[in-house]
């Protein structure tokens, strides 16, 4: 009996000695990825989701430069909140993955949520571990959907754990600069940022989720917070953007993946004269 609990306590010493491994190194990896002192890079790992021909197509002609207005924003609004760094992020694209990753738990229940997040996660060292090149800061999974067979899209994810998220988009090159703002805005869930909207309507959370909440009259707003994922354009309507030139870094978001210290902080002056930002072309 006492041998017995003696290996019983060893196992529980191992576990959680390589659970505080797997944390501290996690920690550091997140600490190092919103220090901003030298950019990030995040591979996009394309997967098709219906093996449909027009989204083989949209997946085979895939190039950094349909991404590139994600780099543009985050090198606007870093520099918008004064934080001294070129170009953020670097955006890379990886070979296709054939494999779909794990779907999300039906329960909200805390233990299947974290069993699927193990899942997820290795699924991803597994999926990628025979990629060519250097691990990612951050890996993104754009899983692409034909629009014509599947009109809405199941929803995204983006986890600060493991730094990775699983992006359902549309596999129509007309849908391009949508389907930017949202992996934009999964992949600042891996830097720690929050969703800024009611899950029951998806409207913006004032003032949080509102890119300008200091504007009156309040509504319409022009641009849409990146995590609140729309322009409130009243109480009780919003509508999604149309790409990342209608979107702004909010205060709070800036607060939570670092690029400020504290909300009292105001940004600098936007780039263009008139007050609003502007992408570049």
């Amino acid at each position: 009996m006492a041998k017995g609990n003696y290996i019983r306590s060893l196992r529980q010493l191992i576990l959680l000695t390589l659970l505080l491994i797997i944390a501290g190194g996690s920690y550091l990896s997140r600490a190092r990825s919103t220090s901003w002192e030298e950019p990030l890079w995040v591979t996009l790992y394309p997967i098709s989701a219906d093996e449909q021909s027009a989204t083989k197509n949209y997946i085979d002609k895939l190039t950094t430069k349909h991404f590139i207005a994600i780099e543009q924003f985050m090198e606007q609004e870093t520099h918008r909140y004064g934080v001294a760094i070129d170009r953020p992020i670097r955006i890379d694209i990886g070979l296709p993955i054939a494999e779909q990753p794990p779907a999300p738990p039906e329960s909200r229940n805390p233990i299947s949520v974290a069993l699927w997040s193990i899942q997820l996660r290795w699924w991803a060292h597994q999926a990628t571990k025979n990629q060519p090149g250097a691990t990612p800061d951050i890996r993104l999974f754009i899983v692409c959907h034909d629009p014509k067979i599947r009109p809405r899209v199941p929803h995204s994810l983006g986890m600060q754990k493991g730094m990775l998220g699983v992006v359902h988009v549309f596999a129509d090159r007309k849908m391009q600069k949508k389907n930017n703002f949202v992996i934009a805005h999964e992949m600042l869930h891996t830097l720690g940022a929050t969703d800024k909207y009611a899950l029951d309507n998806n409207l913006p959370l004032f003032p949080v989720g509102y890119a300008e909440p200091e504007n009156a009259p309040r509504h319409p707003q022009q641009f849409a917070e990146i995590m609140g994922g729309r322009i409130p354009l009243s109480d009780t309507e919003a509508v999604m953007p149309d790409s990342l030139r209608q979107a702004l870094v909010g205060k709070q978001t800036a607060l939570e993946i670092r690029w400020i210290e504290t909300l009292k902080k105001e940004p600098v002056e936007p780039v263009r004269a008139d007050g609003k930002v502007a992408l570049k072309k």
